[in-house]
């Protein structure tokens, strides 16, 4: 979508699903929040701890985000928590493809 020109608008990302059991998560995003710069951690890498951050540095990650193609497609993408004013009375469009009961199996563990 996003290298076609489409701007997608994700909302309420507070309520995305992580798979795996949540022990491993943490362990996981601990060891994220371990990589800084030992000169001078103020210039990066940012860890980010909301939830619609965290999703669109996902995104990112399937992204080419150093080229200039990659940049404008991000560009395109807005997340946020919650439903914001100008998004609130326009109509919402659910992704069937990406619904938990298909993703991810029901014996496994989510967090």
């Amino acid at each position: 979508f996003f290298f076609l020109g489409q701007r997608v608008v994700v909302v309420r990302c507070e309520g995305i699903n992580i798979s795996g059991n949540f022990y491993r998560n943490k362990l996981k995003f601990l060891k994220y929040l371990k990589k800084r710069c030992n000169v001078n951690p103020a210039r990066g890498p940012f860890h980010f701890r909301a939830p619609s951050k965290q999703f669109w540095r996902v995104i990112r990650g399937m992204l080419p985000h150093k080229t200039a193609r990659g940049k404008e497609a991000l560009g395109r993408l807005k997340v946020f928590e919650g439903i914001p004013p100008p998004y609130d009375k326009k109509k919402r469009m659910v992704v069937p493809s990406a619904l938990k009961v298909l993703r991810l199996n029901p014996i496994r563990k989510v967090s």
